[in-house]
């Protein structure tokens, strides 16, 4: 196999998705309608072949491509496959949304494809240049989607926010790069490890200070967090559930690969801002949620918390910590995708509605819907035999055997803390007096909440596939 053809082969979800956006670009501009028509089908097909591509793919043998500027390997095709799926699920459960709210656009599944193709490239990236382009990338279809809904001022202030503070996190993020890479004399993340060995200078610190910096706020966690919950509320359902599910597995899968393959000497430095950001993610995501009232916000929050229990394991630093985040990135998204799917379903008399006062009462009303998502609260809460319950218990015992036992412990109690606002949500949905009954949820929508909860429920039953997916994932980083 030749040097070119090699390249397409490792980069073939990528290639897909490139090729397949510009010919969306083209069909939409020669049907001359805004209207969607058949445009999420196709980009619900060109997502699903890069998925088949991705796992077709995962039997390769691993390898860095394009200068060692991109790297294929099971890490990346583990956290490809997850991102690719909320992809596909968001655009499959938007489409009734979107209809009746009168913004079913054309551009809405490009840019969806677009931002999934700036993933694809950021979890994949093995140097400071293919990491900056994989995200502005992303972001950049991110920032027009979030204002999606011109028309609503809220949803243009949600755009308008987060393309102020982006605009800012990236600069802080190219900042840092130019640091690490002035220091270190290198882009790559192998060739800055070597430069910077075991004993990092206070230029590569404060490098190393600014590129997190950035990552954290693609990642949503404290002191990055202040987009999210305006930004979750402000925008349309179906873009806040893309919000929430897809590009958080980019942002995570890329901050694993940076400290474990270009910072691994620098142990003592980059763990002290992970641990920061985790109990900083936890706290906030805990107490500030109990107040809300907006099940969008409250969301927000909610995911905030998440990505700081989903640090803990990272904080760890071991391949154990990896598998733990993996496969807490891996449950939190299904978790996520099928609450969601509840809040699309949320309308009265062909009306969106958010406030988690609507839902009350709807085991009276709904009794599937109420049962379903109910099953989700108890797990984002991590009550056991769920799967949320084991999501935490990876990333904990990682921070264990670490001996960052205070971390865990902290982290249990801001997990305790968190149970409150969820089961309230249960409380509301069973002994509330009923609110007005919501309309019949879409066919995807139900699918989506069902599938969802049961692999919540049922994931104890049989988690080898995941566990074993995780862990190989976990080992190729090491």
């Amino acid at each position: 196999m030749n040097s070119l053809s090699l390249e397409i082969a490792h980069a073939l979800p990528e290639t897909i998705l490139a090729v397949g956006a510009i010919l969306l670009v083209l069909i939409g501009a020669f049907r001359g309608k805004e209207s969607d028509g058949p445009m999420t089908e196709l980009a619900v097909a060109l997502l699903g072949a890069a998925l088949v591509a991705v796992i077709l793919g995962s039997a390769r043998e691993a390898g860095a491509v394009f200068n060692d500027s991109f790297i294929d390997d099971s890490f990346g095709d583990f956290m490809k496959g997850l991102a690719l799926i909320g992809s596909i699920v968001t655009l499959l459960m938007s489409g009734d949304f979107l209809r009746r709210s009168g913004v079913d656009k054309f551009e809405f599944p490009i840019l969806v494809v677009l931002a999934t193709l700036g993933m694809l490239v950021l979890i994949s990236a093995n140097g400071l240049i293919a990491l900056y382009l994989g995200l502005e990338l992303m972001s950049l279809a991110l920032y027009v989607v979030a204002a999606l809904s011109r028309d609503d001022a809220r949803a243009s202030e949600a755009g308008l926010k987060y393309f102020v503070l982006g605009a800012l996190s990236s600069g802080m993020l190219l900042y840092g790069a130019s640091l690490l890479y002035g220091f270190a004399g290198t882009v790559s993340f192998g060739g800055i490890a070597a430069a910077i060995g075991g004993h990092p200078s206070t230029g590569v610190i404060f490098g190393l200070v600014f590129l997190f910096a950035g990552l954290a706020f693609k990642m949503s966690v404290v002191p990055f967090h202040m987009w999210t919950p305006d930004v979750y509320e402000g925008a349309p359902t179906p873009v806040t559930a893309f919000f929430a599910s897809a590009p958080k597995m980019a942002a995570v899968a890329i901050s694993t690969r940076v400290i474990m393959t270009a910072f691994p000497g620098a142990v003592s430095q980059w763990q002290q801002i992970i641990v920061f950001m985790a109990l900083a993610s936890m706290a906030l995501g805990s107490f500030a949620a109990i107040g809300q009232t907006n099940i969008k916000r409250l969301m927000a929050y909610s995911s905030i918390g998440h990505m700081g229990f989903a640090l803990v394991g990272l904080a760890a630093g071991t391949e154990a910590g990896v598998k733990g985040v993996a496969l807490y990135m891996a449950i939190y998204l299904v978790m996520t995708l099928g609450t969601f799917a509840a809040i699309l379903s949320m309308r009265v008399n062909g009306k969106a509605v958010e406030q988690i006062s609507d839902l009350a009462g709807l085991s009276r009303t709904n009794a599937p819907m109420a049962f379903f998502l109910s099953m989700l609260m108890f797990s984002l809460a991590g009550v056991p035999p769920l799967a949320g319950f084991f999501a935490k218990f990876y990333v904990f015992m990682a921070a264990v055997d670490a001996q960052l036992y205070w971390l865990a412990v902290i982290g249990i109690l801001t997990s305790a803390v968190a149970a409150f606002y969820y089961l309230r949500v249960v409380k509301i949905i069973y002994f509330d007096e009923p609110a007005p009954a919501l309309d019949r949820p879409s066919g995807t929508q139900r699918a989506v909440l069902t599938l969802a909860s049961l692999a919540m429920l049922l994931f104890w039953v049989y988690p080898a596939p995941l566990v074993e997916a995780a862990t190989a994932a976990a080992h190729s980083l090491f």
